[in-house]
């Protein structure tokens, strides 16, 4: 096998945005500074040439220019379209060079939720019923019972999740809607409310190699400034959130269950998460799974569910590297320099 020595790392760096004009909301996606340098610091130290490559259009610039990595290792999130996470994968791949995490099917169809739930719904996994608002014309056929949840159907990091996402009414129905609809310029996904608690599950591995890294329960306190998990909440997230390890018994297996299933189901790849939440039942329900997790080392949920499992944030990193080198027949480095 080849070893991986070089290793190009793709990144959308909020400061290169907001340079260019964008809000911070456009840019709540995005990766900090400090994240971007303990990301490479972390890789540099398994042994690895880490090459800082910069977004997207940086990386199609020195591809063009005839710049090669063994590997590359993407958490790029592109910025335009339903389809933004999938860019880099797919220029990666026109140009036959390997990389980490999802491919570019499961990053746009993960992206779109109410196309993720669909795919669940077909195999019968469970999922909140939902309806997709394309316009204002579509509110008023929306037919599920209240309360409900609206949120875009194309968004990650809470982004257009606020206290008024929990719907109770009609007239609320059409006020969030179309306030989202303006603001977003996307289809609203609108889905059955789920009252139970909340989890995220961290998964390494890909197809049946794929295994549970841990469960974190996601609890918002009663001062935060929504009562669920959003843009603002997480943003503050030391000041209105606990995070509890999920430990024993039916209900983590249940829920983890849940989570390795519809990561599989989605064809996800080397490392994830998935957002479970349960139902005035009790029972676990998928919300969504993230193909391009988080990764700063304290603050994000992949690398907190691994340091509660007692996984380093090295090992996490290298556990997700190493999934993708079996992909490409190529020898992950085996040690810290």
């Amino acid at each position: 096998m080849r070893p991986i020595r070089t290793l190009g790392l793709v990144y959308d760096l909020r400061d290169d945005y907001l340079a260019e004009g964008f809000t911070q909301d456009q840019v709540a996606e995005f990766d900090t500074e400090d994240t971007v340098a303990r990301l490479a610091a972390a890789i540099g130290e398994l042994g690895y040439d880490v090459h800082r490559v910069g977004n997207g259009r940086a990386l199609a610039r020195r591809l063009v220019a005839g710049e090669r990595w063994d590997i590359v290792f993407s958490i790029a999130e592109g910025v335009a379209g339903r389809s933004r996470e999938a860019q880099v994968p797919a220029l990666l791949e026109l140009f036959d060079v390997p990389y980490v995490f999802s491919d570019p099917l499961t990053c746009a169809v993960t992206l779109d939720k109410a196309a993720a739930k669909r795919l669940l719904r077909a195999e019968g996994l469970p999922t909140p019923r939902s309806v997709t608002v394309a316009g204002e014309a579509d509110i008023e056929a929306v037919r599920l019972p209240f309360p409900l949840f609206a949120k875009p159907n194309a968004e990650g990091t809470g982004k257009g999740v606020d206290a008024q996402s929990r719907i109770d009414d009609a007239d609320q129905l059409r006020r969030t809607c179309t306030r989202l609809l303006q603001q977003y310029a996307q289809p609203v996904l609108v889905e059955e409310y789920l009252p139970g608690r909340e989890f995220t599950t961290g998964i390494v591995g890909t197809g049946e190699a794929a295994r549970v890294l841990g469960t974190m329960e996601v609890s918002v306190r009663p001062d935060a400034p929504a009562g669920d998990y959003s843009f603002v909440v997480k943003e503050l997230c030391d000041k209105f959130v606990d995070y509890r390890p999920l430990k024993g018994g039916q209900l983590q297996k249940d829920v983890e269950d849940l989570a390795l299933a519809s990561y599989r189901l989605l064809d996800c790849r080397d490392g994830g998460r998935v957002d479970i939440r349960l139902d005035r039942d009790g029972r676990p329900s998928f919300m969504e799974v993230n193909p391009l997790p988080g990764l700063h080392p304290t603050h994000s949920d992949l690398p907190m569910i691994a340091t509660q499992e007692g996984m380093p944030y090295a090992e996490l990193l290298a556990a997700i590297i190493a999934s993708a080198a079996v992909r490409y027949g190529l020898e992950p480095q085996s040690g810290r320099r």
